[in-house]
């Protein structure tokens, strides 16, 4: 096999019969030239995968999924990078209509998936949407694949089912690894656009994704880790002007969520269906945002050293965040 123009990582924590099919489905693609990694995160060495272009990446403990993702990418040479769930099975041309949409826009350093609900029918993601508030929602969750059949820009791909340009990543850095689970494609999406990277809507490139498989819907591990991380995103990545009225906005949805909550519909209601109490949930969302305090100074830090890699203006990138924009009542819904 000539060498492989992408990698593609795969991070696993149950390393269970859903690995099994999505590492079949990577069987089957019909770009030849690619190498999967698998980076078991079980910390008992679960993961088992055959074939001579799958190796595995075992950790003595669970680093999280941008770590996962990093050791790979350290582990190859090759121009790009793909990312997909352990609960995803991919279309046979998922890779090479990733790898042709990228060749042709050079400055199309991250291209996202048609990301489908496995079994529904429906979208779960086709790119990335962004809050006033900071919290990011997949673009046409919920709905029907037809509505995005057709190639187009997106603000950033899920990480759920992604390519990435290696001179991207060279250029304004890997996953941030503090973030351990979620929102670390949007962190690492919006520090590209602030380099004046584009992203690239490929419709072509489908996946079915078993939805949260692995940490559960709605679970004490994402409300924490989401709450938190959406600050993080925050402070890392927003403009002053918009960094001022993330905390207001955040207000604003918590409202919306009481009112999701008294209809059972949404995140809060799925919390409270899970089994959860609503004073459990406050109490997670407290510690989210004690963790953010003590760590204000490292975080404006990692502001200052994004904003050197800047190629747009302010209000170029306030404007691209406007164009992808989902309302903090939608974010409450969804």
């Amino acid at each position: 096999m000539s060498l492989p123009i992408v990698t593609v990582v795969v991070p696993t924590l149950a390393a269970d019969d859903a690995l099994a099919d999505c590492l079949r489905s990577l069987e089957s693609q019909t770009l030849d030239r690619f190498d999967v990694v698998v980076v078991d995160n079980s910390g008992v060495r679960r993961a088992k995968a055959g074939g001579a272009r799958v190796r595995i990446i075992a950790n003595y403990q669970n680093v999280g999924f941008g770590a996962a993702v990093n050791q790979a990418f350290r582990d190859s040479a090759a121009p790009y990078l793909a990312t997909l769930n352990d609960d995803a099975v991919a279309h046979p041309r998922w890779l090479e209509a990733l790898v042709a949409a990228a060749d042709v826009r050079p400055r199309a350093g991250m291209c996202a998936s048609q990301v489908r609900l496995a079994g529904l029918g429906m979208l779960d993601s086709a790119g990335m949407l962004i809050a006033a508030d900071g919290s990011s929602k997949q673009r046409g969750h919920g709905e029907p694949p037809d509505k995005f059949d057709r190639c187009r820009d997106a603000l950033c791909p899920s990480g759920s089912a992604a390519l990435y340009r290696r001179k991207m990543l060279e250029e304004i850095g890997l996953f941030e690894e503090s973030f351990f689970l979620y929102c670390e494609d949007t962190d690492l999406g919006l520090r590209a656009r602030w380099a004046g990277w584009e992203c690239a809507y490929v419709s072509d490139a489908v996946v079915e994704h078993r939805y949260s498989h692995s940490a559960g819907r709605a679970s004490p591990l994402k409300a924490y880790y989401v709450e938190r991380n959406r600050m993080y995103t925050v402070i890392r990545n927003f403009p002053w002007p918009l960094l001022v009225r993330a905390r207001p906005a955040w207000f604003v949805r918590c409202f919306w969520h009481v009112v999701s909550l008294i209809r059972r519909e949404g995140k809060a209601a799925e919390f409270r269906q899970a089994g959860y109490s609503t004073a459990f949930l406050l109490i997670l969302i407290l510690r989210a945002h004690l963790a953010v305090l003590f760590k204000l100074p490292q975080l404006f830090r990692e502001r200052r050293r994004i904003r050197s890699t800047r190629r747009v203006s302010r209000h170029e990138f306030q404007a691209l965040l406007a164009e992808y924009s989902i309302s903090l009542r939608q974010v409450a819904e969804l």
